[in-house]
């Protein structure tokens, strides 16, 4: 009997030793290192994935751990590990929800193909599958913009974080609901209210061409004006980047505009065709919203560039001409 009470607890010091070392022992991954929990994974499929990763020394350790605190559940997630920690601390931060986030910068003026090589570049799943959900979830605006044809224009300019868990359908979501926030800040959608339903899908259009025609804000509510006086003569826009988005959208974008491309069939080439193309050429910022809803008065129908980056305004053509001609003397004296 004396011998059996020995071997027994011999056993249980042995297995606490072994249970000690595989709970306190710290593990150093082998660098950055993620790991992708997902909803239903059991216990056991976690404490392998862990193990398969390098993150625990014991699958049986880390599902007897859990046990003993199975009031904490555990969270799906992908988590990243990059410095060496024992098994109790992996577990509190998958019982904490801990999950690793990737940020997505959008700057003002992207369009939904530079956010989807953006969520691509952050490893949240391949640029076409945003595509499809921003080329086709309109019902995500259908109650502000009933006739927009895809979601540009609304996927809001901010720095997001996503996490792998999330559908694209959810990230466009959380860009359209960034939009609805700002746009009730400045009015915008209460405007819409009183006015016929294309009028805001007007409004984000005429922004999208002025985000994309400068970044200087102070210039914004001026190179509106210009737009607007041309629409109300009936004069052609005449903006690049509209050019420049009808061939995107076409797939035959080939890095810069010539002459011939002036010409190219789509109804967004605003060069061909008078009036605003159907929809944004790209995201506006607030700056840019605001200056299509407040456009400034003037007398001007042309504008270009200068060599300081800003914008030299006119009234008539032949004033332009010589803005132009000036712009091109400065360039190439540079």
């Amino acid at each position: 009997m004396r011998k059996i009470f020995w071997l027994v607890l011999i056993a249980a010091m042995a297995f606490a030793g072994w249970f000690a070392w595989a709970v306190l022992s710290p593990v150093e991954p082998s660098g950055q290192t993620f790991v992708m929990l997902r909803p239903g994974y059991s216990t056991r499929r976690i404490a392998a994935e862990l193990k398969s990763s390098g993150l625990i020394r014991s699958e049986q350790a880390f599902i007897l751990w859990h046990y003993l605190h199975r009031g904490r559940s555990l969270k799906a997630g992908e988590y990243r590990f990059d410095k060496s920690r024992n098994m109790i601390d992996v577990h509190n931060r998958l019982a904490r929800g801990d999950v690793y986030f990737r940020t997505v910068v959008v700057p003002e003026g992207f369009t939904m193909f530079d956010i989807a090589r953006a969520i691509e570049t952050a490893g949240l799943g391949p640029a076409e599958d945003f595509l499809k959900v921003a080329q086709s979830d309109t019902a995500l605006i259908a109650d502000f913009a009933p006739n927009a044809p895809c979601l540009e224009g609304y996927l809001f300019p901010d720095t997001y974080q996503f996490s792998r868990m999330m559908t694209m359908d959810e990230m466009a979501a959380a860009m359209v609901k960034q939009f609805r926030q700002v746009a009730n800040q400045i009015g915008l959608i209460q405007a819409q209210e009183s006015t016929p339903s294309e009028e805001l899908h007007r409004t984000v259009t005429m922004a999208s061409i002025i985000e994309k025609e400068t970044a200087v804000a102070e210039e914004r509510p001026l190179v509106a004006s210009v737009y607007y006086n041309r629409l109300e003569k009936r004069i052609a826009l005449d903006a690049d980047p509209s050019i420049i988005y009808a061939e995107l959208l076409a797939g035959a974008y080939t890095g810069a505009l010539h002459h011939d491309d002036m010409r190219f069939n789509s109804p967004y080439n605003t060069y061909t065709h008078t009036g605003l193309p159907p929809g944004p050429i790209a995201n506006p910022g607030k700056s840019a919203l605001e200056a299509a809803m407040h456009p400034a008065q003037s007398d001007y129908y042309y504008f270009v560039a200068d060599a300081a980056g800003h914008h030299r305004f006119a009234r008539t053509m032949e004033e332009h001409d010589r803005n132009v001609a000036s712009y091109r003397r400065a360039m190439r004296g540079k």
